[in-house]
């Protein structure tokens, strides 16, 4: 066993530590974990792989950076494959970087935020799939002020309360502000 994977596996097992609807999730990302064959962290496994993701929070903790995704065309969280990299925490810092143009950003914590499996429909050569997507709390520096990248069509912070309370915003992102919100 690689020594990240170790790692991703008592981050999954920590995730879901004394709570109970947080165990089957984490079993199934633990069972792709664990199956032989194709690197599940290399995207070119069609039947499902890891992503990582941020929940990327502002410095005082009451906004969240999401992208209007390009692809999607839906607001989401910053994230992406992790072409290889069995570090999912790395893979979320790094992409929350990447896609937002901010510096200073620091991950709160190893262990994941949230858990969720997502299917991605086929889009061109590539088949639909399932994302494995360990999302890692990231904190930004004061200055708040983001780059759009080209996998975004748009970046807006927004008041986490609010995505709770929107009954239009993604299931998961309206999951993960209740969550914030609650801690």
């Amino acid at each position: 066993m690689l020594e990240h994977d170790g790692k991703l596996r008592d981050a999954l097992q920590d995730y879901a530590r004394g709570v109970p609807e947080h165990v089957a999730l984490a079993g199934q990302f633990l069972q792709l974990l664990d199956e032989g064959g194709e690197d599940p962290f290399a995207r070119s496994r069609l039947a499902g792989h890891f992503t990582g993701s941020a929940w990327l929070v502002s410095a005082d903790g009451r906004r969240v950076l999401l992208t209007h995704h390009r692809k999607l065309e839906r607001w989401l969280q910053l994230g992406g494959h992790a072409d290889g990299d069995r570090d999912l925490a790395g893979v979320a810092l790094r992409e929350a970087q990447e896609e937002s143009g901010l510096s200073g950003l620091r991950l709160e914590t190893r262990t994941p935020f949230d858990l969720d499996r997502h299917w991605i429909p086929e889009r061109g050569q590539v088949p639909g799939h399932w994302h494995y997507d360990a999302r890692y709390v990231v904190r930004a520096a004061a200055d708040e002020r983001f780059v759009v990248s080209e996998e975004s069509l748009e970046l807006a912070w927004r008041d986490i309360a609010a995505i709770a309370a929107d009954a239009q915003a993604d299931e998961s992102l309206r999951r993960m502000a209740r969550r914030w919100l609650a801690a």
